[in-house]
């Protein structure tokens, strides 16, 4: 009687598991394919491209200046008296820890490129996230997954593929 029970009870708990997981939706989108299809967002890299460009010269030029004082100093070391020599090191190292100071400032994690790529980027990718959500719950999606970023997809059909149709929503 008893094993019966047990059997009646796993038979229902796994036919009721069974029914609410049968009736997910997912699909799946190309990102890059609709940021590369927008022309803000395109505008958008390119203005961050050419401002990382411009600061990146700029820190070379500061390393070859550093590396020219030090070359200097290599070279008139055994001419300075010690206080000398103190000086022209301790100016290289002010140089090199202002340097390091500018590249923080601008390409650290909270530095000017990425306020510059939040400002310029985020309110595209933002609106890209809205009409995806849009889509979800238009059509009753559960999942919806991004095929070109590293989400772990390592495989997915083309009939889930909606990136088409995400592009269509962003043009209306």
């Amino acid at each position: 009687m008893r094993l019966r029970n047990y059997l009646m009870i796993a038979v229902l708990a796994f036919a009721g598991f069974g029914t609410t997981l049968s009736a997910q939706k997912i699909a799946s989108i190309d990102m890059e394919r609709i940021l590369s299809s927008i022309t803000e967002y395109q505008e958008a890299q390119e203005q961050l491209d050419q401002l990382a460009a411009t600061w990146q010269q700029e820190i070379s030029q500061e390393q070859d200046a550093i590396k020219g004082m030090y070359n200097k100093h290599q070279a008139e070391q055994v001419l300075m008296s010690d206080d000398q020599r103190l000086a022209s090191e301790q100016a290289i190292i002010d140089r090199e820890t202002k340097m390091r100071e500018m590249q923080k400032e601008r390409f650290g994690p909270d530095g000017a490129l990425f306020q510059r790529r939040n400002e310029l980027v985020k309110p595209i990718q933002d609106a890209i996230y809205e009409a995806v959500e849009a889509y979800a719950n238009q059509n009753n999606y559960d999942f919806i997954f991004d095929r070109a970023g590293s989400a772990g997809i390592i495989f997915s059909t083309d009939a889930y593929d909606k990136t088409d149709e995400i592009l269509r929503s962003l043009k209306n």
